[in-house]
């Protein structure tokens, strides 16, 4: 296939999912509730362990949050 050719199939194919993502955006009338506060408590427990995991085991971990 040319290179032009395979360029302007590219070149289709993303527009056509750009207009399909914005009609589904457009159809979107609830807004999605927000993940951040579990997000959050997830990280800070990765960070948590993180530490632990590193951190020799005579010292106790202290976390300052």
């Amino acid at each position: 296939m040319h290179a032009d050719i395979h360029l302007q199939l590219h070149t289709l194919a993303a527009e056509e999912l750009r207009r399909e993502a914005a009609e589904a955006r457009r159809q979107t009338t609830t807004p999605q509730p927000s993940a951040a506060p579990l997000r959050d408590q997830l990280g800070w427990k990765l960070v948590e362990l993180g530490l632990r995991m590193v951190t020799p085991s005579d010292r106790p971990v202290t976390l300052a949050a």
